[in-house]
């Protein structure tokens, strides 16, 4: 079983925060939504696909039936499972109620919407496109047409009091959302925050901060039935992200679009990150990417990063039969202090992170990966 990403390159604005592809010109919207069905002919195979996910970028931003023609592409190309998730990331602003209605009608089972916060001065401060209101309005229409519904919400901002955050997640839970995806502000070189901050526009983020907000995150949500399925992923029963999850467990995807990537178990492959030289290489019959087979302790590292973050972990039978006895005892070894400090832990021979271990869990990782083995 595999998934496909499709990757759509446009946005109205620039996230102050945002270090993804996107151009906030239109003006090749069309010709792009040829290409990345053109792309799906060209990458053509017999792989069954479970999972369609519509990122960027903002995926709203197209019309309903340009997003209807590349789920067609898809089912073109590919064997399709009965009852795929196709998920539409969107931002509040696009779903009005009509929009909502049109998705609903097409094949478009699951939506993630781009919230962030419910507060003005934080979306302002973000250079979002929507506003508080439009946030609470489209909710209120999305969860009348759609069941699987997740929503993003940032933590860590600047300014943001423990209390502030605590409304966010009560606002959010307020529509009985089954899914909500939760991320701390990061700041990546060359964007507007990164300048901001620099500068002194914008106070530095602190650590402490969008740690103490992570701790109420998962409480709070625990408290109300979510279950913390990956680090910044909490669903309740049956509403984990499909797509999501077979990142994590290392399944096969295939990325269509500008600096989308895909992996089949012994590769990796990703797009060029350029929306012209795409188009032309498209239009050329080329495919527009760059590969590189990941080596024994590439997929040994990637492992543990993903299983560390989920509530899977990683299991110490699969190290030792997939990677050998060298591995599992280095991963035991690096992972012993970590035990000790309760950060860790391994029952029935699976290896996770304590709760109090889950925020710093990429850190963890990091330091079992295998280094300079080939």
């Amino acid at each position: 079983m595999s998934g496909i990403y499709i990757h759509i390159p446009f946005c109205k604005q620039a996230c102050h925060y945002c270090d993804f592809h996107f151009s906030t010109s239109l003006k090749k919207k069309d010709e792009m939504v040829l290409a990345l069905a053109k792309e799906m002919e060209l990458r053509k195979s017999d792989e069954i696909i479970e999972t369609i996910y519509f990122g960027g970028g903002t995926p709203s931003i197209l019309e309903v039936s340009d997003i209807k023609f590349l789920i067609d592409a898809v089912y073109s190309n590919f064997q399709v499972v009965e009852r795929p998730e196709i998920t539409v990331e969107a931002n509040p602003d696009d779903l009005s109620k009509n929009r909502i209605i049109e998705l609903s009608n097409n094949l478009v089972n699951r939506l993630s919407i781009g919230i962030q916060s419910f507060f003005e001065d934080d979306l302002k401060m973000m250079n979002r496109a929507h506003n508080s209101d439009e946030s609470k309005q489209c909710l209120e229409f999305a969860t009348q047409y759609f069941d699987n519904i997740s929503v993003d919400l940032i933590y860590g901002i600047p300014g943001m009091s423990n209390e502030k955050w605590i409304q966010n997640i009560e606002t959010a839970l307020s529509f009985n959302v089954p899914h909500i995806s939760s991320y701390a502000l990061t700041v990546e070189p060359k964007t507007a925050l990164h300048t901001f901050i620099q500068k002194g526009i914008i106070p530095q983020l602190e650590d402490d901060v969008a740690q103490e907000h992570f701790n109420i995150l998962v409480d709070k949500l625990e408290e109300n039935g979510f279950i913390h399925y990956e680090l910044s992923n909490f669903g309740k029963e049956n509403y984990f992200s499909k797509n999501n999850s077979s990142y994590w467990l290392g399944k096969k995807y295939i990325g269509i679009g500008p600096s989308a990537h895909s992996y089949n178990g012994v590769s990796r492959s990703w797009n060029v990150s350029n929306n012209t030289v795409y188009l032309k290489s498209i239009a050329e019959k080329k495919l527009p990417s760059e590969s590189e087979i990941l080596t024994k302790t590439d997929r040994y590292n990637e492992y543990v990063m993903t299983g560390l973050r989920t509530i899977w972990g990683v299991s110490l039978d699969r190290i030792e039969k997939e990677f050998g006895k060298s591995y599992l005892d280095y991963l035991k070894q690096q992972s012993a202090k970590y035990i000790e400090d309760n950060l860790l832990f391994i029952e029935d021979n699976i290896l996770r992170t304590t709760k109090s271990g889950k925020f710093l869990g990429d850190g963890i990782a990091s330091d079992l990966f295998y280094l300079n083995l080939e």
